[in-house]
């Protein structure tokens, strides 16, 4: 590690370093988009989950939607999205969600959600429909999916990948040793079946998977965790910083240097990953588009 990386002490934050200090952009294409999102009914992981790249994202006229609500029925403890009683299933969602995208003129979409373990099919008809109606709306459109587990049912996968993504992405988010921790009602194996899942019934769909760098893991840990992605299939890598949301979050044990970020980037490159976004500031949708076409064909 570098020594002038600051880790944390305990009962106390880790103050930032300097290469997480970013500018918030604004003007009139941000509040356009934000306008667009609150007047649609919208929800966007970018403001639910506190993306330090929303800002950027808004003034470039993009944004990853988040469908079935913006409640989650788990309380995973590095996730700043709200958990609690869910919202119902709205039916006009994907319409909704499809309008705006034209709208905005985009023709690669970024589609992600709360985790539903309430609904029989974990929400995968809804991403479905979303996915459906998108190429009916915008005939070139590209589709990125991020998904939940689905608690590992094998058919609601199905459904969302008979739909048609370009891109089909489940995070990891963390190495085994700190799924009690991070992500108490997930689990690691099972993402991981998700994934190498996909690959083999749908091998003409990219896969995606991403981790946080911070929460007190060790580099044998993310070698590990990144060789069991391999295994699984994956072709898309994002390695990003966690951030601590709030003070009832997880706090942040290190701060990953922008050069170790780089020495992942092209560790894992060289361990057949075909396209990788490896820094601070990455997450799981950023410039998603650009690391599709780095990937090329699955």
């Amino acid at each position: 590690m570098d020594p002038k990386t600051p880790v944390s002490v305990p009962g106390q934050r880790v103050p930032k370093p300097p290469w997480l200090r970013k500018r918030l952009p604004s003007g009139p294409a941000y509040e356009s988009v934000r306008r667009l999102l609150r007047e649609a009914g919208l929800h966007t992981v970018c403001q639910s989950a506190c993306c330090p790249n929303q800002f950027e994202c808004f003034a470039r006229h993009t944004a990853t939607f988040m469908i079935l609500g913006d409640h989650c029925t788990r309380n995973c403890r590095f996730c700043a999205v709200h958990h609690g009683p869910p919202q119902a299933v709205d039916p006009d969602e994907p319409r909704r969600v499809a309008r705006a995208a034209a709208h905005l003129g985009l023709c690669y979409v970024v589609v992600t959600s709360v985790t539903r373990d309430d609904l029989p099919d974990g929400g995968a008809d809804l991403f479905a429909a979303v996915i459906r109606t998108l190429h009916q709306q915008i005939p070139e459109v590209r589709v990125e999916v991020l998904i939940p587990d689905f608690q590992g049912a094998p058919q609601a996968l199905e459904t969302v990948l008979t739909a048609g993504p370009v891109v089909l992405n489940h995070n990891l988010e963390t190495v085994l040793r700190l799924y009690p921790v991070a992500r108490p009602q997930a689990d690691y194996r099972r993402s991981l079946d998700l994934l190498a899942r996909s690959r083999q019934t749908a091998p003409g769909i990219l896969t995606k998977s991403g981790l946080m760098l911070g929460l007190g893991e060790t580099e044998a840990e993310i070698r590990t965790a990144l060789a069991d992605l391999r295994t699984a299939g994956v072709h898309i890598l994002t390695l990003g910083q966690y951030l601590q949301p709030t003070a009832a979050h997880l706090p942040v044990a290190r701060y990953v240097t922008p050069q170790a970020f780089e020495n992942w980037r092209r560790e894992a490159l060289a361990m057949g990953f075909a396209a990788v976004a490896s820094g601070p500031f990455v997450r799981s949708s950023y410039q998603a588009d650009a690391l599709c076409d780095a990937a090329g064909n699955p």
